[in-house]
């Protein structure tokens, strides 16, 4: 199965729809899929669910989303620097599950590991735990927490091969490899592809089992770090 396509645009085609749930890589500012979050506010999918760390800042990452109004819901641990989902939240206009960050990176593991639900101590005694199960398990409370399995993963690596095993690069391996395993679908934007079997096994730090598109977004100049490839025969 061909796993390459030629733009964010056709990787998006047929997969995106209204109301869907998205987890979207990244971490601040860092390591997010920027052409194909500019896809998707292209496509003009809308009432979407976004599951992120948080929503990079007014007219970057996913604030583009939020300046459109693409986005009904995000579930995220941080809102501190972008303004427009500030506004729009104070203002009822935007939804949002806040969930600390330990357990949205937990969740989005299990949701990729087929793990339904968990308990962890995070949240015991705050709003995060209304309306949730609780358990005590020698002596301590936990509350349980559901995974989450998204329709679809937006996901930024620095090196694909053509079956989709990746390697991410630095910081840029936080939420990413999560949100990658745990996509019902999940696509990649890469700096570079190079041809399946050239990636050391050892640097590999996602399997391709888990990628299902792949698009391209370098400048021609971009080479693959040698320590990456395969040593010469």
């Amino acid at each position: 199965m061909n796993k390459v396509y030629a733009s964010a645009a056709e990787a998006l085609k047929g997969v995106v729809k209204d109301g869907q749930l998205l987890a979207v890589g990244g971490f601040g500012l860092c390591g997010i899929p920027e052409a194909l979050i500019a896809a998707l506010r292209d496509s003009g999918a809308k009432n979407l669910t976004a599951i992120s760390n948080n929503a990079g800042v007014d007219g970057f990452g996913l604030g583009q989303l939020l300046e459109t109004r693409q986005i009904k819901k995000m579930i995220s641990s941080y809102v501190g620097e972008n303004k427009e989902f500030e506004r729009q939240y104070l203002a009822g206009e935007l939804e949002l599950e806040f969930t600390p960050q330990g357990t949205l990176a937990e969740k989005l593991r299990a949701g990729g590991a087929g793990i339904p639900a968990f308990f962890t101590r995070t949240g015991v005694g705050t709003i995060v735990a209304e309306g949730k199960e609780t358990r005590e398990f020698d002596g301590q409370l936990y509350v349980m927490e559901r995974a989450l399995v998204p329709d679809v993963a937006l996901v930024k690596a620095h090196v694909a091969d053509k079956s989709g095993n990746l390697v991410f690069r630095r910081t840029a391996r936080n939420f990413n490899p999560a949100c990658a395993m745990a996509g019902k679908i999940t696509i990649v934007e890469v700096e570079q592809i190079v041809e399946t079997g050239a990636l050391d096994p050892d640097a590999i730090h996602l399997p391709g089992i888990y990628v299902h598109r792949i698009v391209l977004n370098a400048t021609p100049e971009k080479r693959i770090e040698k320590r990456l490839t395969r040593p010469a025969a």
